[in-house]
């Protein structure tokens, strides 16, 4: 990668950070392309010269994230495969690889959570699309959890991997706003024991 691709990585990586902060704490119509180079420290021309508008830059923010988290879900599922372990084990490493991602880029989490739930945005079908990304991942692991026979056939994978995805995401709001003295190893372990006793049927040891 030539130097110029690497500076404009770095300086793309640069308006990431700055917008999905901005727009967390004050919303996305209250942050303007001002405060976004000026918390970047760049100039105001070098947002434009990389995102067309501020709707570009926020699209490409849901679509870097999303990208970021599912790539980190997936490679905890493909490393606990290789230990040999289950495919509900790989769930469980899915949950704390979730949670520790969430614990490293809270901001962008707020963000998505918060945007969710507005259907008015042009870049609500942005938002389905990264979403259904996401949890494509964690259905992969239990169609094959089913497959396999390590699930019942009568779960419902769609809502479950949504439910598996949702729970991971409240927890661990509710984790960093209101209990942010527990560590993530006390997170992971309560979910951990939700998903061997609730989905599994086979409580933790």
């Amino acid at each position: 990668m030539d130097s110029s691709s690497t500076r404009r990585q770095a300086t793309r990586r640069k308006l990431f950070d700055a917008a999905v902060t901005l727009i967390a704490e004050q919303g996305f119509s209250s942050t303007t392309v001002d405060e976004i180079a000026d918390r970047a420290g760049v100039a105001k021309g070098t947002v434009y010269y990389n995102f067309a508008s501020k709707n570009e830059l926020f699209e490409e923010l849901l679509r870097h994230g999303i990208e970021l988290l599912a790539a980190s879900l997936q490679q905890a599922a493909d490393e606990a495969a290789e230990r040999g372990g289950t495919r509900v084990d790989a769930l469980d490493a899915m949950i704390r690889a979730g949670l520790e991602f969430i614990s490293r880029y809270p901001s962008l989490t707020q963000l998505y959570v918060a945007e969710l739930w507005r259907t008015n945005r042009a870049w609500q079908s942005t938002l389905m699309v990264v979403r259904e990304r996401a949890i494509a991942v964690v259905e992969g692991v239990l169609r094959e959890a089913v497959a396999e026979g390590e699930l019942s056939q009568e779960i419902d994978i769609p809502l479950t991997a949504s439910a598996l995805f949702g729970m991971v995401l409240v927890a661990a709001l509710d984790w960093l706003s209101y209990q942010p003295h527990r560590s993530v190893q006390d997170v992971h372990a309560a979910l951990s024991r939700l998903l061997q006793g609730r989905v599994s049927g086979h409580p933790a040891q």
